[in-house]
């Protein structure tokens, strides 16, 4: 790989990025564009890493679909952004030996978008909706005959002249891929015969996943490096390869080599200002918030208020990893620090 040659100093590295939220899992506009992410993902359960108990499922539901000659069961995936859903369907996909449609549920605006779609499946064709929870209610009706007896009912006309007509649809199979399962209706919801929730990567499988792209895009790597990327990762792997990646710019821009350390690696993670459990200056605001106000109870209302941040944001992204390790807790009357929140903070500020 050519080695890039720049007059960038490492104050500038630091402005360029701040306004980027490194440790963001939603999908931005790098991880669309990455060719080297997209065109390596894998293709086979073999090639996954993680998720060893999903894997294992699948594999019997596929194996056993295959062995009827029927399709897959409609399937439901659900999960905090990043980790892996897409990649699953594409992969569930060419283990059926079939093709798969992918489509954002946001892009399904009218119901003439769906029936489009719909009519233009093959037989034993996978149908992947991302953010499914994100149809409208027309779509979803639309939706509940082709999955369940794969028809199309379609009315035609207008006053006296409305007709009903029904189109027999090939059979297919629906994966759909939520961030939100309760923000589903409970009729589509009922309608998914298998159904999986994928939990957050274990560091070692992270370190694993570091390694074997780390290889992909010809940086090498130490351990000691790939563990600390890793622990930072908020297990989630769209986070830990956006993090390697930072790490090679600096290599190549700062340091003029391939090579990443983790002396390369603290000095990103410093300039992200990120810490050692993955938490930024946005997730220390919030914590340090309720500290200053007797660790509450406060309404998330006013800590959006307070941060100037989108309470969507922080109730969707920030909350939920802050929950997870223990640092506050969500009650009737608002978000409470709890006593190891308490101490990260007195840590924190006293270093």
């Amino acid at each position: 790989m050519a080695i890039i040659s720049s007059n960038i100093n490492e104050s500038n590295y630091s402005r360029s990025n701040k306004e980027l939220r490194i440790i963001k899992s939603e999908i931005l506009s790098e991880d669309k564009s990455d060719s080297q992410v997209i065109s390596n993902r894998p293709k086979f359960f073999k090639e996954f890493i993680g998720h060893e108990k999903l894997k294992s499922s699948l594999k019997i539901s596929i194996d056993a679909s295959l062995f009827r000659g029927e399709c897959l069961d409609h399937l439901l995936l659900y999960g905090q952004p990043g980790l892996g859903k897409t990649t699953l369907a594409l992969i569930v996909a060419n283990e059926m030996n079939t093709t798969c449609k992918v489509i954002n549920a946001a892009s399904l605006e009218k119901p003439r978008d769906i029936v489009g779609l719909l009519l233009g499946l093959k037989e034993n064709q996978i149908l992947f909706i991302d953010e499914i929870h994100r149809l409208s209610n027309l779509t979803e009706e639309i939706l509940y005959p082709a999955l369940e007896d794969f028809k199309l009912d379609l009315t035609i006309g207008a006053s006296r002249g409305t007709r009903c007509r029904t189109i027999n649809l090939p059979k297919f199979t629906l994966i759909g891929a939520t961030t939100k399962l309760a923000s589903i209706s409970s009729p589509l919801r009922d309608r998914f015969g298998i159904c999986h929730k994928l939990y957050l990567y274990s560091p070692e499988d992270l370190q694993k996943i570091i390694f074997n792209f780390s290889n992909l895009i010809n940086i090498k790597i130490d351990d000691e490096a790939s563990i600390r990327l890793a622990l930072c990762s908020r297990g989630t792997p769209r986070i830990a390869l956006r993090l390697l990646k930072r790490s090679r710019d600096y290599s190549q821009v700062i340091k003029k080599n391939n090579t990443v350390s983790i002396e390369i690696v603290e000095k990103v993670l410093n300039n992200q200002k990120i810490d050692r459990r993955g938490l930024d200056e946005i997730d220390r605001s919030f914590l340090n918030y309720l500290y200053q106000n007797n660790g509450g109870p406060i309404g998330l209302e006013s800590i959006s208020a307070a941060l100037s941040e989108d309470s969507r944001m922080l109730e969707f992204i920030v909350e939920p990893y802050l929950i997870q390790l223990g640092l506050i807790s969500r009650t009737p009357r608002g978000r409470v620090l709890t006593p190891s929140g308490e101490i990260y903070i007195n840590e924190y500020y006293e270093k």
